[in-house]
């Protein structure tokens, strides 16, 4: 039988003035990991102002570490972040399986490594945690000072809530990463501070990766006089909530953006429930009417209105209705290479929900749509698009923030913004009168859930909407109409003065 490779495993050492340290963690680390792996010694300092260096090749020289091992120098200090990122970089680079993240110091104990690797060897886990907490009251056998303990404790419940996760601590260093994992992860993007740490877990989470705790022995050595434990606690605060806010929509940042490709869905699928834009639109549209709707988004809506409404609706998209949603009609298309050719005037509301700001010219789409209207009598159309003048997007400006998201008002797709004075002054300069134009609170039950909070902050929307659309509007809803063409006026003055002239002429005879 042919003998089964062995994983290959990088041992990541980082260092800062580790001098009176790093010899011993090197030669604690177990001989017993060849039997089962290929391993590789990888240690980084830090630009060190001490020996850890030269102690780390005196290892090399002497021959004393059974496994093959490199030691390189930071020649300028990357932070504790940074040189992880170059350690990490490395495993990928030299196509490691799995990469273990050791402290200098002495910190976390070698001697447990074969425990940490089993179940990434096992292919149970994509990272595995050395956990301090696991095992009850262990980390103040072991030393750990009980404000550390406390702090560990708070910080730890507060993220598992903010990032629904179920983690002992996050504060552990001790950690082994699959490098498939790595690769998938922009953690080149993430600080070089301390937090890091916290920032390469958050996007596990996010990427859905499988994480595995296990319980280490706790031991505090040098390393703890380099962190400063305030200015920790609030950077780790600060970038779990600016997770969620990326997560609420709030503002985009690309380094927490690691959802798996499949959950990148094209779709977007109908807000009810609640008061919202469809919810809205589900009212406005009279039973068993005639349905054209622009940019039908999966036709989630359009199924409904045929559903529960009696609506015949045909349904366009550029992109094609998903298996299980069936329409009356449905054209692909791409609205900005113009419209499809259908009879407008056979539909009595033509549907424009959360499109206008996804086109590359809403003027001359506009323009092409009132032409194509311009012998309608009674077709309305019911347009949404988000308020940039929403409060929360003023304030992020105030603050010097305006980032693009995944989805909501500043979603990395469009490409118009509007208030209501600028889509008023669109619709109205495109030769459309307006009837409706109104306020729609944010969707806090989609962002939140249904849950008393999302209830009630919708019911404070919704009651400040009266106060002042403009600035707590976070959709505007028009419904309108075209004016007739020109061409349209001056043939009904030809016609209507004839009918006059013809009048005159019967009094008169």
């Amino acid at each position: 039988m042919t003998e089964q490779k062995k994983h290959r495993v990088l041992i990541f050492v980082v260092a800062y003035n580790a001098e009176r340290t790093i010899e011993s963690v090197l030669a604690r680390i177990p001989l017993s990991l060849a039997a089962e792996y290929d391993v590789e010694i990888l240690a980084i300092d830090d630009s060190s102002h001490d020996r850890t260096f030269e102690v780390g090749h005196q290892v090399i020289s002497a021959g004393s570490s059974p496994f093959r091992l490199h030691v390189l120098f930071n020649p300028v200090n990357q932070g504790y972040g940074g040189n992880q990122k170059i350690g990490y970089h490395y495993a990928i680079k030299n196509n490691f399986d799995f990469v273990a993240l050791l402290h200098g110091d002495g910190q976390y104990a070698p001697e447990v490594l074969p425990e940490l690797l089993k179940p990434l060897h096992h292919g149970k886990a994509d990272a595995v945690f050395g956990s301090r907490m696991l095992s009850r009251g262990a980390a103040l056998k072991g030393g750990m000072p009980l404000y550390k303990f406390i702090g560990n404790k708070i910080l730890t419940s507060f993220q598992n809530r903010m990032l629904c996760s179920n983690l002992s601590e996050f504060h552990s260093g001790y950690r082994i990463y699959s490098v498939a994992a790595l690769k998938k992860l922009p953690f080149d993007r993430n600080t070089n501070d301390f937090h890091f740490d916290t920032e390469i877990i958050i996007q596990l989470i996010k990427a859905r990766m499988r994480i595995h705790e296990v319980p280490i022995p706790t031991y505090y050595g040098d390393e703890i006089c380099h962190v400063n434990g305030i200015k920790y606690a609030w950077d780790v605060a600060k970038t779990t909530l600016r997770s969620r806010a990326h997560d609420l929509c709030i503002f985009y940042d690309s380094k927490f953006d690691c959802e798996p490709e499949h959950e990148h869905n094209t779709y977007y699928e109908p807000k009810l429930g609640y008061d919202s834009s469809h919810s809205a639109v589900l009212k406005l549209v009279p039973a068993g009417s005639k349905i054209l709707d622009l940019g039908c988004a999966g036709g989630y809506l359009c199924a409904l209105l045929e559903q529960e409404r009696g609506c015949i609706c045909t349904g366009v998209d550029i992109f094609p209705l998903p298996r299980n949603i069936a329409l009356s009609r449905f054209i692909q298309h791409d609205l900005n290479a113009g419209l499809p050719d259908l009879v407008f005037s056979d539909y009595e509301n033509i549907l424009l929900l959360d499109v206008i700001e996804h086109l590359t010219s809403p003027e001359t789409f506009l323009d092409r749509l009132r032409e194509s209207m311009k012998y309608c009598t009674a077709t309305k159309i019911i347009v949404t698009t988000p308020n940039v003048g929403f409060i929360i997007i003023r304030l992020m400006l105030l603050l010097g923030q305006f980032n693009y998201g995944k989805r909501g008002i500043l979603d990395l797709t469009h490409k118009r913004l509007f208030t209501f004075a600028t889509i008023g002054h669109l619709f109205e300069q495109r030769g459309f009168k307006i009837s409706t134009c109104r306020g729609i609170p944010a969707p806090f039950p989609v962002a939140l859930g249904t849950s008393f909070l999302s209830r009630l902050l919708l019911a404070v929307n919704k009651f400040l909407l009266r106060l002042s659309p403009s600035l707590f509007s976070y959709q505007i809803l028009v419904i309108a109409e075209p004016r007739p063409s020109l061409e349209i006026l001056l043939q009904r003055a030809v016609d209507e003065s004839a009918t006059r002239a013809q009048a005159l002429a019967w009094k008169s005879s």
